[in-house]
C-alpha cells in the first residue's frame, strides 16, 4: 500500500468515524444505522470528475470548523448543536458537484432534505443544514448568523494558505475545468476572483478576518494578477 493509499484509508476512516459522531449529535434515530449514508456521501465526494471537491476538501473544511468553532457564537461559548448543524453542512455542501452545471448547491441542498429525515434528524436542524448549503453559493452570510460565517469561513480557508498550497489549490480547480478552453477559462476564473475580493470581508469570524483575510486576499490579487497579465508580444 502506497503511502497515498494509506493516507486516503486514514482520511476515509477518520471522516466516517466524524459522520457517526456528528448524526448522533444531530439527534438521528439510535435505531438506524448511519454508515450507508456515509458509504453514500463518501462516494459522490471521490467522484472521478473532482479534482478540488474531494474528501479531502471535506475533511479541510470540517478541521477548519475545528478552528473556528470557538468563534460560532462570537465571544459566548460553544454551542454544540450550532456546530452540528454545520458539520452537517459541511457534509452536504458539496455532495453534489459537477463542473460544467450550475445547480450543485440547490441539488445538494436537495439531498440533505431527503437524506437527515430518513436518519430521524428534526425538521428544524435539516431545513437549518439546507439553508447553510444554499449559502455557500454567495458565501456571504447576513449579520449576526453564526452558523453561516462559520460554514463560509471554514470553506474559504483554503484562500489563505501558504503560495505553495494556494497554487496546488488553485491548479485543481483548473484542473476539474479541464474541458473549458484556457481564454475562457481565466476570463471566468478572473471574475469569480474579482467578485471575491469586491467583498468587504472575506471572513466573518474573529479568528477568519485576524489570520486568514490578508493572506486570502494577497493570493486572490497575485492570481488574478497572473490571470490577466497581457500576453508578452514578440520583439519586431
Amino acid at each position: 500500500m502506497t503511502s497515498a493509499t494509506t493516507s486516503d484509508t486514514h482520511r476515509e476512516q477518520n471522516l466516517r468515524a466524524r459522520w457517526h459522531a456528528t448524526t448522533a449529535a444531530a439527534g438521528a434515530a439510535p435505531g438506524l444505522d448511519p454508515a450507508p449514508y456515509a458509504d453514500r456521501l463518501l462516494t459522490a465526494w471521490a467522484e472521478p470528475q473532482r479534482r478540488y471537491h474531494t474528501t479531502a476538501h471535506l475533511a479541510d473544511v470540517l478541521a477548519r470548523i475545528d478552528v473556528l468553532a470557538g468563534e460560532a457564537q462570537g465571544e459566548a461559548a460553544e454551542d454544540e448543536s450550532d456546530r452540528t448543524s454545520v458539520e452537517l453542512a459541511a457534509w452536504f455542501h458539496d455532495a453534489v458537484y459537477r463542473p460544467d452545471r450550475s445547480e450543485n448547491e440547490e441539488r445538494s441542498a436537495a439531498l440533505a432534505e431527503r437524506a437527515l429525515p430518513e436518519l430521524g434528524i428534526d425538521g428544524a436542524r435539516t431545513a437549518e443544514v439546507a439553508r447553510l448549503v444554499r449559502l455557500t453559493i454567495t458565501h456571504d452570510p447576513a449579520p449576526g448568523d453564526t452558523n453561516g460565517e462559520l460554514l463560509c469561513d471554514a470553506d474559504l480557508g483554503v484562500l489563505a494558505g501558504t503560495a505553495q498550497e494556494y497554487a496546488a489549490y488553485a491548479a485543481a480547480v483548473r484542473a476539474e475545468y479541464g474541458f473549458v478552453p484556457d481564454e475562457a477559462f481565466r476570463a471566468g476564473r478572473a471574475a469569480v476572483l474579482r467578485q471575491l475580493l469586491a467583498l468587504p470581508r472575506l471572513f466573518r469570524t474573529a479568528y477568519g478576518a485576524a489570520h486568514w483575510e490578508a493572506p486570502a486576499r494577497a493570493n486572490l490579487a497575485a492570481e488574478l494578477a497572473d490571470l490577466t497579465e497581457p500576453t508578452a508580444q514578440p520583439r519586431e
